[in-house]
């Protein structure tokens, strides 16, 4: 793999106690070509602007996927990286539909590795600091017509960040409109039209005073399966439910874990459809006791009330299970608890 070393690095501008999420990024970036049928020429080289032809295909045709992750360092200054294996297969899964050439692991695993070595002193130690990992695929071959591209780059980049919500009360809004993902459709994938759709429904319930959505299901909007861009846990009583994995639903790294480390302290957890108004029943029964996202960015999110049909319903402001669940996991993540799952991979530098 080619290496090429900045001259001198811009971390010393940077005010990692003031940082704003995906906004700076760190001094090196990975990258690599697909042409004449193979992936090549890995390299890794200071972080520059790129040049796309005005007709590279992604900017017509859309192929473009992406993943999140991120590394993290502990109290002795070692990096871990949170179950890295999901998010490449992910990644590969996402290439498929968009009829992407797969990703080398082999390549993935080597540039993530030097770029994360390279750029270490970006990863600040400190519970809520991390490295933002950003791998995307997208087509650049030049042409507009209208069919898969033969070119393609693969890049990660990386953003050091803070905790992505600092507080608030988070009030989310149950789409009866608009839809994240239809049946047959791409909303399993990290496809980055899916966030595009998203921002106009969504602007419009930021404009109401809402900071997310609830997404429900196409046909019928009666089902939950989203909220925003993280996936969605209901209490009913003590069990914890969520919206089973589908073509209209992203497999999330933190929601599988998240299931896993709840199963592990004995807590039940249902993955299977559910709708609306079994929500609002239990919220008027008193056994509805929290709802909260999970994802990359946020890990845990609890959320503080639910607007449907022009009413509100307010959750309890204790959100025992979501916080516990936090604490844990980011104690996994951390190396600051033992990691039962062996989801925690040590980067040596």
């Amino acid at each position: 793999m080619k290496i090429e070393k900045i001259h001198q690095s811009k971390i010393n501008q940077i005010d990692f106690d003031t940082l704003a999420f995906g906004k700076n990024f760190t001094d090196h970036m990975f990258i690599c070509q697909y042409k004449g049928g193979k992936w090549q020429n890995p390299e890794i080289k200071p972080y520059a602007p790129i040049t796309l032809d005005p007709s590279a295909s992604v900017l017509h045709y859309g192929q473009a996927i992406f993943e999140g992750m991120k590394a993290y360092k502990d109290d002795e200054n070692i990096i871990w990286l949170f179950r890295p294996e999901e998010n490449f297969n992910r990644l590969n899964k996402s290439a498929k539909r968009l009829q992407i050439p797969e990703f080398p692991a082999s390549y993935f695993f080597e540039g993530l590795t030097q770029l994360l070595t390279l750029d270490h002193e970006w990863i600040k130690p400190g519970e809520g600091n991390s490295l933002y990992v950003r791998p995307f695929v997208f087509a650049n071959q030049a042409t507009v017509q209208a069919s898969a591209s033969q070119e393609y780059l693969f890049m990660i980049i990386c953003a050091p960040v803070k905790s992505y919500y600092s507080g608030g009360e988070i009030n989310v809004l149950i789409a009866e409109e608009f839809s994240r993902a239809a049946d047959g459709g791409v909303g399993y994938a990290k496809a980055a039209g899916n966030y595009a759709a998203q921002f106009y429904p969504t602007s419009l319930a930021l404009k109401e005073g809402f900071q997310q959505i609830i997404w429900t299901d196409a046909s019928s909007h009666e089902y939950m399966e989203e909220a925003g861009t993280m996936n969605i846990f209901f209490r009913i009583n003590d069990t914890l439910i969520t919206a089973p994995v589908s073509d209209r639903i992203l497999d999330g790294v933190t929601r599988k874990s998240i299931i896993k480390l709840a199963e592990h302290q004995g807590i039940k957890v249902e993955e299977r459809p559910i709708k609306v108004d079994e929500i609002k029943k239990a919220h008027a029964q008193g056994s509805l006791q929290e709802i909260f996202g999970s994802g990359t960015a946020v890990v845990v999110l609890p959320i503080n009330s639910f607007s449907h049909h022009g009413t509100t319903y307010k959750l309890p402001e204790a959100a025992p299970i979501a916080l516990e669940l936090k604490t844990k996991l980011v104690a996994i993540q951390y190396n600051k608890a033992e990691d039962p799952f062996g989801w925690r991979k040590e980067v040596t530098v």
